[in-house]
């Protein structure tokens, strides 16, 4: 079962979450061939330095597993975050972040969260990275959908996964970590 995990940073705590790096990285790579997609959202244009928060799509087999890895990951056991989104998360498209190849000049990475279980299915697009359902932990009811899209800008990256009677968020998002063949 995948799921989806996203924590917001705390304001203030960009150099906390910088002094955790490797010891972030060292618990994400015993993860490494579960994760589907993950990365920093930053602040800004995307160039901008500064992380806001931290993306993580994980297969792993329950709840309580996936409960363990958020409220176990380095960054949240010092504070760094000020919430976290935990959801079960259903792809279609069955492939991970390290499957797509076809980057753009020009075109930015985002991380686009809709809210609402009535947000229609998303704009096909050969720029769609990861897709899928955001649900309840028990997989019984659509909370919204997610996307690590590249696009133009943030309207254009919002526009392809409509929100329906929800809300969206857009956030500039990079790839993140090391390739699953690197931590083996």
């Amino acid at each position: 079962m995948e799921y989806f995990v996203y924590g917001r940073d705390r304001p203030g705590a960009f150099d906390l979450k910088m002094s955790l790096n490797d010891d972030h990285w060292s618990f994400m790579d015993g993860y490494g061939r579960l994760l589907i997609a993950r990365g920093p959202t930053l602040s800004g244009d995307g160039d901008d330095a500064e992380s806001t928060g931290s993306l993580h799509i994980v297969d792993l087999p329950d709840a309580e597993a996936a409960r363990r890895f958020a409220h176990e990951e380095p960054y949240y056991r010092a504070g760094v975050f000020e919430s976290v989104l935990l959801c079960r998360f259903r792809t279609p498209q069955g492939r991970t972040m390290w499957d797509f190849t076809e980057a753009v000049d020009g075109y930015g990475r985002f991380l686009v969260i809709t809210t609402g279980d009535s947000a229609p299915v998303p704009v096909p697009s050969k720029h769609m990275i990861v897709y899928g359902e955001l649900l309840t932990l028990d997989g019984e009811a659509r909370l919204g959908r997610a996307a690590m899209v590249e696009a133009p800008d943030p309207q254009a990256a919002a526009a392809m996964l409509p929100a329906g009677d929800g809300r969206t968020e857009v956030h500039f998002w990079r790839f993140g970590g090391r390739p699953p063949s690197a931590t083996a």
